[in-house]
């Protein structure tokens, strides 16, 4: 495996291309820019973050669209996850926007969502939470995640964490762009960071949930 040198831009490039032709036929006369700028340097950012962090799973470039009203057969952009705990974990993504680095838990079963309640509607856990989000708020970090529109049953109205037991699944995000360090070797310093700031947040969320 080469060592990671960073990502090019033609890898943006591509990804813009692609959202303007989103086609079997661009896919194919191009297959070897993504290879090149986007496939490989990401299995090199991930063999470099595996210590410290785990083992990668990159995802992959063609959409699923079986079920699907949006029929455009390509992903545009190009993830890659190290899983903690089911659904959780941290991510790193390139598109034609640059760089995006996020963590959380993404999904839940039934059972770890009851489990990420009780935490939340504890006054030392969800509190800890709350202090966790903070942090990732001022360092800038956007907090995401999939909500329900009221309460979830069995919570009062007023409680004093009521958005996050609104939640049924929480990230945090932040968006880099194109840095000029996006093309060199500091790019895995730069997202190494990145996941560090977000450790505190998915070590909680895979200790409450990852026995259910």
């Amino acid at each position: 495996m080469a060592d990671f040198t960073g990502f090019p831009l033609a890898g943006l490039d591509f990804y813009e291309d692609l959202e303007a032709d989103n086609s079997k036929s661009f896919w194919n006369a191009h297959k070897t820019v993504w290879e090149d700028s986007v496939r490989d340097p990401m299995k090199a950012l991930i063999a470099d973050l595996e210590h410290g962090f785990g083992e990668a799973k990159m995802f992959r470039p063609h959409r699923d669209v079986r079920f699907a009203k949006d029929k455009s057969p390509y992903k545009t952009h190009q993830g890659a996850v190290v899983y903690t705990a089911q659904y959780s974990g941290w991510y790193v993504q390139i598109s034609a926007a640059g760089l995006r680095v996020a963590g959380g838990m993404y999904g839940a079963s039934p059972a770890q969502l009851t489990a990420l309640r009780i935490a939340v509607d504890d006054e030392v856990r969800g509190t800890e939470l709350e202090k966790l989000i903070a942090q990732l708020v001022s360092a800038g970090y956007g907090i995401g995640g999939e909500k329900l529109a009221t309460k979830p049953k069995g919570y009062p109205i007023d409680h004093p964490r009521i958005e996050l037991l609104r939640h049924k699944s929480l990230t945090a995000g932040r968006d880099f762009g194109a840095p000029d360090w996006l093309t060199t070797p500091r790019a895995a310093r730069e997202i190494r960071a990145a996941w560090e700031e977000l450790r505190p947040l998915i070590e909680w969320l895979a200790a409450v949930t990852a026995q259910h």
